[in-house]
Order: C-alpha cells, then sequence, then structure tokens
C-alpha cells in the first residue's frame, strides 16, 4: 500500500513539474518579448539624442531576442531601424544591407506593411545620394503597398518625401501635388511634425515662384506648429526658409535675424550630439591604437642609446608596428569593398523586383483590357453580321442587295480591325502559330485585288498585278497570313493614292528544289513618305504625321501587323520612298511548291442538306444568351439546319433546365448575369459529365482558354462565326463524330 501511494506521489510531482516548465515556456516568451520592446525603446531614445552607437547596440540585442524566438515580423521590422540608425551614424554601406536583409524576410512572409515602410526608408538613402530616378520608383511602390493594406497614416510620410525630391527636381506642380495630399492626411491623423515640415516646403515652392505672401503665411504656420509641439529640427528648418524668403524680398533686417536663429540652434544641436554621442567601434580602434602607439614610441625614446641590442629592438619594433599598421589597413580597405559590392547587388536585386512587379501588373492590366473590349465589340458585331447574312439569305430585292453586301463588308471589316488589335498582341507574347496549307498564290493575289477594287475606284486609281511568268502558281503555307500582309499593303497603298495607278508584282529570287523565295512589289505613286518618317513606319500607332492622320484615318497598326507577321513566316520587308512620288514596299517569302491546292473548305449549305439525313425530331439543344438579339439570330441559325432549341437567359436557368431535360448539345454564353458560363457548366459538369456543351462566346484570348478546359467545356465557338464552321462542329457531335477539341 506504501508503495502505491509512493508511485501516486512521484506522478503527480512529475506532472506538475511538466505543467509549470509549460507555464513557463509561454512566460519566458512573454518576458523575451517585453525585454525586446524595451531594446527598441531605448534605441529610440538613444537615436533621437544622436547616441547612434548605443541605439545599434539595443536593436542588435533585440534582433537576437527575435532570433531566438523565430519571431520573422519583428526581425524584419528591427532589421529596418538599424538600417535608418546606421544610415544616421554615417554608415550607408551597413545600412543597405541591413535594409536588404529585411525586405528579403518582409517579403518572404509577405508583410506589406513593413515592406513599405523599408521601400520609403530605401527612397531617403538614394534621395540623398541624388539619385532621383530610384528614390521615386521606392517611395511609388511604398505608397501603393501602403494604400494596399489600406494604411493611410503612413502615406503622409511618402507624399512629403517625394515632395521634397520634386523640389529638388525644380518639378513645383508636382511637388505641390504631393504636398497638398500630405497635409490633408497629417491633418486627418494629427500628424504635427509631418505637417509643419509639409508647410515649411510648401513655402519653398511659394517663394520660388515668387508668391511672398503666401510663402511667409505657410512658414510661419509651420514655425508655430513645430514650436508647439517643440519639433526641434523643424523649428530650425522653418527660420533657414524664413531667412532665403525675406532676403529674396530685399528684407536683410528680417533675414539676418532668422538666420541668427538657425545658426544659435543649429549651435545647440550640434554640442547636444557631440555630449550625448560616444565613439563608434572604428573610433574606439583607432583611440587604443593611437595610444598603444604613443606609449610605445615613449618607452623607445627612454632606452638608452649606447646599447646595440636596443636599438636592434627599437627597429624592429618600429618596423613590426609599421607592418601591423599597413596589414590593418589593407583589411579596412577590403573590407569596405566588399561592402560596397554585396550594397551594389543588393541594391539592383532590389531594383529588378521592383520592376519584375511593374511589369507584372501591366500585363495583368492590358490583358484584361484587351479581353474586355474584345467580349464588348464581338458581341455587338455577332448581331450585325448574323443579320446581314439572315437577310441576304431571305431573297431581298434586286436594289437592296448591294446594301447589304457593303454591310456584311463593314462588319467584316470591323471583325478584321479588332483581329489586328489581338494580332498585334499575340506577335508581341510570340503566341501567333502558323497554319499552312496548299493554295493557289496567283488566285490569293487577284483575290485581295479584287476585294479591295471598289475602294480603288472610289479614289480614281487602278490597280496591277504583274506575276512572273517564271513562278508556279501551287504553294503550301499560311495564305491567311500572307492575305493579311496583301490587304494591309495595297489597302494602305489606296488611302494614299489619288487618281493613280497601283503595281502588285511578284518574282522568283532564287530556287532551292521545291522552296522558292519570292519578292512581292506594291508599288504606288501616291503621296510618299519622308525620310525622318521611314524609318518608325513599321512601329505601332504610326502615322506619316497628325495633318495625314486626320485626312486619311487609319490606326497605324497595319504595318506593324505586317512586320510581325513577316517575320514569323521568316521573311523581311523593307520600303523605297520619295515625298510626292510615291512608295514601293518590298517583302521576300520562302514558299514550298506543290502541285495542287487541297481544298478544305466546307461548301455553304452543304452540312444542311446533309442534316436532312439524320433523325433531328429527337435532338434537343439548350442556348444559353442574355443577348435577345443573339438569341434569335442563334435560333434562326438552328431552324435553319432543322433544328429546334430551348433559350434560357442566365447560368441559373441553364443548370435547371439540364437537371430536368436530356439535351444533346448547350450552347453557353460566358459573360452573363448572375452566375456565368463557367461556373454554370462547372454545376452541370458535378453531375453531367458526357453532355456536349460549347462556349458560344466573344472570348477569344489564349491565355483565357485553359479556363474554359478546366470548366468543362468541349469546346469553343467564337462569336461571330463562320456560319459554316458551325454547321461543321454541330453536325460533327449530332452524326457520332464526336468533337475535336481546341483546348488540348
Amino acid at each position: 500500500m506504501s508503495q502505491i501511494k509512493y508511485h501516486i506521489f512521484i506522478f503527480i510531482a512529475c506532472f506538475s513539474t511538466l505543467l509549470s516548465a509549460q507555464q513557463d515556456s509561454t512566460e519566458d516568451k512573454d518576458m523575451l518579448l517585453i525585454r525586446l520592446q524595451s531594446y527598441v525603446d531605448q534605441a529610440k531614445l538613444d537615436s533621437d539624442r544622436g547616441n547612434y552607437f548605443s541605439s545599434t547596440d539595443n536593436l542588435n540585442k533585440a534582433l537576437e531576442i527575435a532570433e531566438k524566438i523565430e519571431d520573422k515580423s519583428n526581425q524584419g521590422k528591427i532589421l529596418t531601424k538599424i538600417a535608418k540608425v546606421e544610415y544616421l551614424g554615417n554608415k550607408p554601406n551597413q545600412a543597405n544591407l541591413s535594409i536588404s536583409k529585411a525586405l528579403k524576410i518582409q517579403r518572404e512572409i509577405e508583410d506589406y506593411g513593413s515592406q513599405a515602410i523599408a521601400y520609403n526608408l530605401k527612397g531617403v538613402f538614394h534621395s540623398n545620394k541624388k539619385e532621383y530616378k530610384s528614390a521615386l520608383d521606392y517611395f511609388t511602390s511604398a505608397k501603393n503597398l501602403f494604400e494596399q493594406e489600406d494604411l493611410e497614416e503612413y502615406i503622409s510620410e511618402v507624399t512629403l518625401n517625394k515632395a521634397k525630391v520634386f523640389i529638388a527636381l525644380k518639378q513645383f506642380d508636382n511637388a505641390k501635388s504631393e504636398l497638398e495630399n500630405t497635409i490633408i492626411i497629417t491633418k486627418k491623423y494629427d500628424q504635427k511634425r509631418r505637417l509643419s515640415s509639409a508647410l515649411i516646403q510648401s513655402s519653398i515652392i511659394s517663394n520660388a515662384l515668387g508668391k511672398k505672401t503666401v510663402a511667409l503665411a505657410e512658414a510661419e504656420e509651420g514655425l508655430n506648429i513645430a514650436k508647439t509641439s517643440n519639433i526641434v529640427e523643424n523649428i530650425n528648418e522653418a527660420y533657414l526658409t524664413l531667412s532665403a524668403i525675406h532676403e529674396k524680398n530685399n528684407d536683410y533686417k528680417n533675414s539676418f535675424f532668422y538666420i541668427k536663429k538657425y545658426n544659435q540652434l543649429s549651435d545647440s544641436l550640434t554640442n547636444a550630439m557631440r555630449n550625448n554621442s560616444v565613439s563608434g567601434e572604428n573610433g574606439e580602434f583607432i583611440n587604443e591604437y593611437i595610444a598603444k602607439n604613443e606609449q610605445l614610441k615613449a618607452q623607445i625614446d627612454e632606452v638608452s642609446a649606447e646599447s646595440n641590442f636596443t636599438r636592434i629592438t627599437t627597429v624592429l619594433s618600429i618596423a613590426l608596428i609599421t607592418i601591423l599598421s599597413l596589414l590593418t589597413l589593407s583589411l579596412y580597405k577590403n573590407n569596405n569593398i566588399r561592402l560596397k559590392t554585396n550594397n551594389m547587388l543588393h541594391k539592383k536585386n532590389d531594383e529588378l523586383i521592383v520592376a519584375k512587379e511593374k511589369a507584372e501588373l501591366a500585363s495583368k492590366t492590358k490583358a484584361n483590357f484587351l479581353s474586355t473590349v474584345t467580349h464588348e465589340l464581338r458581341t455587338p458585331l455577332y448581331a450585325v453580321t448574323g443579320l446581314t447574312n439572315m437577310l441576304l439569305e431571305e431573297e431581298p430585292k434586286t436594289h437592296q442587295i448591294p446594301h447589304l453586301k457593303s454591310l456584311k463588308f463593314s462588319g467584316d471589316y470591323l471583325l478584321t480591325f479588332i483581329n489586328d488589335i489581338l494580332q498585334i498582341n499575340k506577335i508581341e507574347a510570340n503566341k501567333v502559330e502558323l497554319d499552312p496549307e496548299g493554295f493557289n498564290l496567283k488566285n490569293k493575289i487577284e483575290n485581295v485585288i479584287s476585294a479591295l477594287s471598289n475602294s480603288a475606284k472610289d479614289n480614281g486609281t487602278k490597280l496591277h498585278l504583274e506575276y512572273d511568268n517564271d513562278l508556279p502558281e501551287f504553294y503550301n503555307g499560311d495564305q491567311l497570313k500572307i492575305s493579311q500582309i496583301l490587304i494591309n499593303l495595297l489597302g494602305n497603298a489606296i488611302k494614299f493614292t489619288k487618281n493613280g495607278d497601283i503595281w502588285v508584282r511578284t518574282h522568283k529570287i532564287s530556287q532551292n528544289g521545291k522552296l522558292y523565295a519570292i519578292r512581292f512589289e506594291i508599288e504606288d505613286n501616291g503621296i510618299g513618305i519622308t525620310k525622318e518618317k521611314q524609318e518608325y513606319m513599321f512601329e505601332s500607332f504610326s502615322q506619316g504625321s497628325v495633318q495625314i492622320n486626320r485626312k486619311y484615318g487609319g490606326t497605324g497598326l497595319g504595318l506593324s501587323i505586317v512586320k510581325g507577321l513577316i517575320q514569323i513566316l521568316k521573311g523581311k520587308i523593307y520600303l523605297k520612298s520619295e515625298l510626292g512620288k510615291g512608295t514601293t514596299f518590298f517583302f521576300e517569302l520562302p514558299l514550298e511548291h506543290v502541285e495542287e491546292a487541297k481544298k478544305t473548305k466546307v461548301v455553304a449549305g452543304e452540312i444542311v442538306n446533309k442534316m436532312q439525313d439524320l433523325d433531328l425530331n429527337k435532338i434537343k439543344i439548350l442556348v444559353v444568351e442574355d443577348n435577345k438579339i443573339n438569341q434569335m439570330i442563334t435560333k434562326k441559325i438552328l431552324n435553319k439546319m432543322g433544328l429546334s432549341c430551348d433559350v434560357v437567359d442566365n447560368g441559373e436557368d441553364a443548370v435547371e433546365q439540364v437537371k430536368t431535360i436530356a439535351y444533346n448539345i448547350v450552347l453557353m454564353d460566358i459573360h452573363m448575369p448572375g452566375i456565368s458560363g463557367l461556373e454554370a457548366t462547372k454545376i452541370i459538369r458535378t453531375f453531367d459529365k458526357d453532355l456536349t456543351i460549347f462556349a458560344l462566346t466573344a472570348v477569344t484570348l489564349e491565355d483565357k482558354m485553359h479556363e474554359f478546359g478546366e470548366a468543362g467545356f468541349n469546346d469553343i465557338i467564337s462569336k461571330p462565326f463562320k456560319q459554316e464552321d458551325f454547321e461543321q462542329k454541330l453536325y460533327d457531335v449530332l452524326s457520332g463524330k464526336g468533337v475535336t477539341s481546341n483546348f488540348f
């Protein structure tokens, strides 16, 4: 029995000890955090007194605690404070290393608020070195992060620093704007120090702009706030500013009065700093070295000159001291070089990170803009082209046919322009893919000339084709891109040629087996291009001049697209022009000769005829589309094919319809009120994996395509679509052939 009691006692004692240890561990961490904060507070007092060595020492002790308890947040903040104190203590190299370490930690833990403070400090470093561009970049990054984290009260310091940079650059309008923002925020959060400084900086601008009364009022207001809050450095700054204002206005009495006050206060501050400061570690080392050196000299002087041994000892001692001195100096210089090199690497690394963040933001903004614009333009174009095709197929009156064809041409032209914008984006992103096929080159050129003949006729211009007799007609290549090149160059020539002639020529440059090098020429006798403008003609949105742009119109995208496409086709382009005499564009392409072109084009109406062989009575199609006009067009196209359909105008109803009715095909729009087509498709795929769902949408950007595949779409049909392509996709599904997806 006694043994049982003994064991119970031991168990209770061990458990109590373990519990006490856990409590002590928690208490130890809390105590360490209290000590950490105490060191930080003491460091601030030391820094305010100019005692930077002691301040750095306290901050290093705080950093050791933060590292011991693995507190990354405090590590980053303390390193930022260390960098500030080191910079104030005239150690810029160490300061840059410390701030780089702080930023590395803050990026790692995504402490954006502290990162913004560090960016602001980096901006100050660069500003003091007169590296104003880098300073503004860091200040802008700091402001963006503060805004992102909703830390408005910190923004006033950044805008004040930016204003000082703009004043140094004499960009007074920008400086004034930043100071206005600073004053608004400082008044909102009762930040007397920054408000006082902002008013003084504003008075400097007013004085530079000759606004004497405003300058005096702002400087005196800033001085009063500084005196009330006992902000000594701002008081001193106000004295100096007031002296400059009075001097500019020839009031030398008041100017002398304020400069005298400034000197008195400056002397007082200097003495206080000197009394409160202690020697840094380098200072201690040097003083110690000098003291020892003096002791050695005194000992050497006391030695008897008559002793040869003593003389030898003296010489050796001096030699040893000299060698040690040189070695110490060498190590010191090497250490400085290493610090400067590390500082440079950290600086460049930080600049690259900032630049990368800006580039990623710009790229994302551009992609979102193109996606929105493309959708908003393609959606009404679907109605224009769809209605035009329907009217042309419904036996219009004879006199209406030319108007409808013109409308169709305009719709196609606008679609081409939209595609041009997307093409530029794809070319710049290296996302253009080749689609080679057999085609008749001569017929292709003749078709382009025929398509543009009305435009040439309107300008009173004649088009001429000269096709080299030594050239075969059939080639394998990307005929769509070649058509784009010809349409852009020939259209450009027509636009700038009135009552003249345009020649389209093709020549064989060389031949290697079946591979031909072909030169194309588009020559006109129009207005021509100045030599100064010729070198810029292939840049995006480039025009000959503002007057030409207003007179002839155009966006300047055509030649940029042409150059990009020709480079993709492994060709080259150049021009020859003379103002008032005309222009000739030359481009060369490699093309592979084939015996005959493969005809892959679907004949209009062919699929509709094939549909009649299928049993369409049981076919059920659901159209999900919020635009009433687009609903009507899609429904009419389906009816023409002998297909009936149900129509809903939002994603929620589409999900409910699919749950209750077994559909063969769903044509799903993407942008709709409520849930989007993507979300609706994801929901449908949770209970129906086999249903064929087409994304019938105006969104076509490649970087969006993966979203359609992930959502569960079988394929995408881009609006406005070619009717025969649309019919082919439906026929493939209904005939059992299936879907060949573009997502994989």
